[in-house]
């Protein structure tokens, strides 16, 4: 159901000290405030080559224009400072009805199971500030290796809850918080949160981290998160980047994942009860899984050659939060895998996927602002239940473009196509589309 979150009493208490503070207090809250309005027109078109979906349809087909209203105030004066950031998001549909709506991937569903015409949200986060430290409460879109907003459609996926930011030296950055609800890319309802597959909601996500430059080519990263009833998650992130002559550069990216089942997602009757992970698993729906990716790219000029291996354990799926299946419309989760691609994620129980992409920046060509890649992804090893070891492949097209000068000076036009090729039975093949129209509106 959709849950209102009571106000929370930081917000409160910054709005409070905003309202009753001298005017002098004003003075960096206001000259230091910013506001833009985002454009994005998204075609949107996933061919599942005859797998009906629950209406007949086997195709997704679909057009909008979303609108993000993106105000960001500075901080009042003094040792601690408040200030206050709005988000109101619309989406309106163009195209896309009867036969052409498949489940809430770009428009959240209507009474009669096609898309609604239009859907809105508004996000407000109240902050505050002191020295090196900052506090955010309210609506957040974080991108952290064991959380990342979903920005894959229409609008963006939201967060509900607080995240503290702290750089006591140069070096070193870190981050700790909770997060108690989402909203959907495709949704106006909050939900709890929970994994691919589970059918109950937990309001508690905790999560510490820090981020450590341990010299100019050398960045260490640890953070651990808690899905309370659902799993234990601990990162290790490793990125350096060589520099080999001018104008050459090789960059190595290693990450790795433990995750562990937690409360009630570890035990038989917890499972059962909902609190359980989709996919194969020893263990049928616990969580038990180990990750790890190594990623190589090589940059020069404006040529980049990246090539990588991932491999997911075979205890049970890779998972991070994923409300899929709360029954709130909030289907769409990203995650901080390398193999994080648009229609697959290669992260099933003892997947070992083998990837590489070439890019280009056509700026070294005279052609600012034009950009283009293609990458191949290969999956083998899937286990699935009573079946043979299952294999997919994905391979992806980009194209991106932004309007230099003239009129139209900073839109930008996107092209992306990705070919999916599965032996898991609900994937099995997908062609998918997006192109994409953007454009930032500076208010003040």
């Amino acid at each position: 159901m959709t849950k209102i979150s009571p106000v929370n009493p930081l917000m409160l208490s910054a709005i409070g000290c905003l309202l009753a503070g001298p005017g002098t207090a004003f003075a960096d809250f206001l000259a230091d405030s910013q506001g833009n309005l985002n454009v994005r027109n998204f075609y949107f078109n996933n061919d599942y080559r005859n797998q009906p979906g629950p209406q007949g349809q086997s195709k997704i087909r679909e057009w909008g224009n979303g609108f993000m209203l993106d105000l960001k105030s500075g901080y009042t004066d003094g040792t601690l400072g408040f200030g206050l950031d709005a988000l109101g998001t619309l989406g309106v549909r163009l195209d896309g009805g009867a036969g052409n709506h498949r489940g809430s991937s770009m428009f959240p569903d209507d009474s009669d199971g096609n898309a609604v015409h239009e859907f809105s949200r508004l996000g407000v986060t109240a902050k505050a500030k002191f020295s090196h430290t900052e506090l955010k409460v309210g609506t957040l879109l974080p991108k952290l290796p064991i959380l990342v907003a979903n920005d894959g459609r229409l609008l963006p996926q939201m967060f509900e809850g607080a995240m503290l930011t702290s750089k006591p030296l140069d070096s070193l950055t870190l981050v700790g918080g909770r997060i108690n609800e989402a909203t959907g890319r495709a949704s106006t309802n909050r939900s709890g949160l929970a994994v691919a597959g589970g059918r109950r909601e937990s309001n508690n996500f905790t999560f510490a981290g820090a981020d450590y430059q341990l010299s100019k080519p050398l960045l260490l990263q640890y953070y651990h998160a808690k899905l309370e009833n659902y799993y234990d998650q601990d990162f290790l992130g490793l990125t350096h980047t060589f520099p080999i002559v001018e104008g050459q550069t090789f960059k190595t990216d290693l990450r790795y994942f433990r995750t562990r089942a937690e409360g009630k997602n570890d035990s038989a009757q917890g499972r059962a009860a909902g609190y359980t992970l989709s996919g194969f698993g020893d263990t049928p729906g616990r969580i038990d899984n180990d990750t790890w990716a190594a990623i190589f790219t090589y940059n020069v000029g404006g040529h980049s050659l990246t090539g990588g291996y991932q491999r997911v354990s075979s205890g049970s799926n890779f998972t991070q939060l994923n409300q899929a299946s709360t029954g709130e419309g909030a289907a769409g989760s990203s995650t901080y895998l390398p193999t994080d691609r648009f229609v697959s994620s290669f992260l099933r129980a003892g997947e070992d996927t083998v990837f590489g992409m070439y890019s280009y920046n056509f700026v070294a060509s005279g052609l600012p602002g034009l950009t283009a890649s293609v990458g191949y992804y290969r999956g083998t090893h899937i286990i699935q239940y009573g079946a043979q070891d299952a294999q997919e492949w994905e391979r992806d097209i980009i194209v991106d473009y932004v309007i230099q000068s003239g009129s139209f000076k900073g839109v930008g036009l996107g092209l992306k196509n990705a070919m999916l090729r599965s032996g898991v039975p609900s994937d099995g093949a997908q062609d998918q589309t997006r192109l994409v129209m953007s454009y930032t509106l500076p208010l003040f």
